[in-house]
């Protein structure tokens, strides 16, 4: 009989692991990926739709087109987990497992930032980026802020990129004099594991008169005075406000009883939970790694190995290393990357490769790689 795994969220370490464990084991593991969304989008796409330069549609890849042996697709809602007894409940029915994977990602906890949702637009959520898209379009005079309302977050150089993306949409519409661009961010610099990346970010900034105020998050909106609330109590006006809100695990993770401080802790080098025969990967655990899908991914592949070895008898994966590469729009077109390793060394290291043709197609390349191994498209 075919032992059962159960993965729980369909972004890119749950999709890694079905895909890997497919290829290795179809007739002796039987998967169930269950998620509630139609389809996968990858994070970068949001800015795409951020600023008008694709619809929804053109970035959402169906869960329809996934066709792999060993591999069932469910698209459900999940509505308990039951991490003891590897058990999951949806809006449809239940499934038990001998191996499970949370994978469900982090969700946003609005309410950690009074008047978040009534006064300012996110664009972290495809539903954000589309409602935020309107109001990115119709902003063409006065102040437009982009702030972190907490960390850890997803894709810590997103934010800089919006800004740098901002400026280059006013720009095109020849209305950037009319504007003034803020960005708040509660690290020391844009992207602390990396002092070049940081260094290479902040003369971009200052290069296009963009204000960077470091060390502080957006504690809360004033949509009655249009103002931003830093955490130190200074007030920036706005008349564009695009967020990032608090991160934490989805509700029915939270009430698994796996979390600790919003987010499922994991043995960094394993990814194992506390419970038996239980792990978790990407935004929704702790593990040592930027909250990114690259990171995500390469958990995965350790989580993949790791349950080949625990339920078939195969070779036990090495540690994880926490290696990865993120891209990074600098505006105008250009394309630079990050190559980030957490866990291999004695410190978190970060290389900067700056922005170049070469940088632009290896982003391509990412996407269309992994949309092809994973969806066969």
């Amino acid at each position: 009989m075919a032992r059962r795994v159960l993965i729980l969220g369909a972004g890119f370490g749950g999709l890694e692991i079905a895909t890997l464990l497919s290829r290795a084991a179809a007739e002796e593991i039987e998967v169930t990926l269950i998620d509630k969304g139609e389809g996968f989008v990858f994070g970068f796409s949001k800015l795409d739709v951020l600023f008008g330069r694709a619809g929804v549609a053109d970035v959402r890849i169906p869960y329809a087109q996934i066709d792999k042996p060993g591999v069932r697709v469910v698209r459900e809602t999940i509505t308990a987990i039951d991490p003891e007894a590897r058990r999951v409940t949806t809006d449809s029915g239940s499934y038990e497992s001998e191996a499970m994977v949370i994978a469900l990602g982090a969700d946003y906890d609005f309410d950690a930032t009074p008047g978040l949702a009534a006064g300012g637009h996110e664009f972290y959520s495809v539903p954000g980026a589309e409602r935020a898209a309107a109001a990115v379009a119709a902003f063409d005079r006065g102040d437009a802020v982009i702030g972190v309302c907490g960390a850890p977050f997803k894709c810590p150089p997103a934010p800089s990129e919006c800004a740098l993306l901002l400026d280059d949409e006013l720009r095109e519409r020849g209305v950037r004099d009319a504007c003034t661009i803020s960005f708040v961010i509660p690290f020391g610099s844009p992207v602390p594991p990396s002092p070049e990346t940081s260094a290479a970010l902040e003369g971009e900034f200052a290069e296009r008169g963009i204000g960077l105020i470091t060390g502080r998050r957006v504690a809360a909106l004033d949509s009655d005075r249009s103002v931003a609330v830093l955490d130190d109590g200074r007030e920036l006006g706005f008349d564009l406000f695009l967020g990032v809100p608090k991160h934490r695990a989805p509700d029915v993770v939270i009430a698994s009883g796996a979390t600790e401080d919003g987010f499922v802790p994991v043995d960094p080098a394993t990814l194992r939970t506390r419970f038996a025969g239980v792990y978790a990967v990407g935004d929704v655990a702790t593990a040592g790694v930027p909250k990114a899908g690259v990171f995500a991914e390469g958990a995965g592949r350790i989580v993949a190995q790791a349950l080949l070895a625990e339920l078939l008898g195969a070779e036990p994966p090495g540690r994880h290393l926490g290696q990865g590469t993120c891209y990074i729009e600098f505006g105008s077109g250009r394309v630079a990357s990050v190559d980030i390793d957490f866990l291999s060394g004695p410190e978190r290291t970060g290389t900067f490769n700056a922005p170049s043709p070469a940088q632009a197609a290896e982003k391509e390349e990412f996407g269309a790689s992994r949309r092809q191994l994973w969806f066969g498209a």
